[in-house]
């Protein structure tokens, strides 16, 4: 059975920073693509940062780009991701996601596996 278990995360004052953790767990877990949702309350859960295992090639949403940083570590099936300056607005349920498939989807629908979700609050 293949998890994904996040660590990390928490309460942290804007502009500061927080390091999120996903690891995957299954002895036949492979995965073309590692994507990092967020959902903040009434609100669409939206992708924001994601790597491609073949590559390491790294893609980011407008509104993080520059201040958020995945990467990944594909001996350990772990991806991170690096928050800097944070602001009150990234206030959400952070999840990690797994695609099996090739190719990067910005629907949560195209992903197989995902991770338990973990509240991150900024407050000013």
């Amino acid at each position: 059975q293949v998890q994904l278990l996040e660590s990390g995360g928490g309460l942290v004052q804007a502009g500061g920073s927080l390091r999120r953790s996903c690891a995957a767990s299954g002895r036949t877990f492979s995965s073309y693509v590692m994507v990092w949702f967020r959902q903040a309350p009434g609100k669409e859960r939206e992708w924001i940062a994601a790597i491609t295992w073949s590559g390491g090639n790294t893609y980011y949403k407008d509104i993080v780009k520059g201040r958020f940083t995945i990467s990944g570590d594909s001996a350990k099936k772990t991806v991170y991701l690096q928050m800097n300056s944070l602001k009150p607005e990234d206030t959400a349920v952070y999840y990690c996601a797994a695609r099996t498939s090739p190719g990067l989807r910005v629907g949560p629908a195209g992903y197989d596996y995902w991770g338990q979700g973990t509240q991150v609050t900024v407050h000013s």
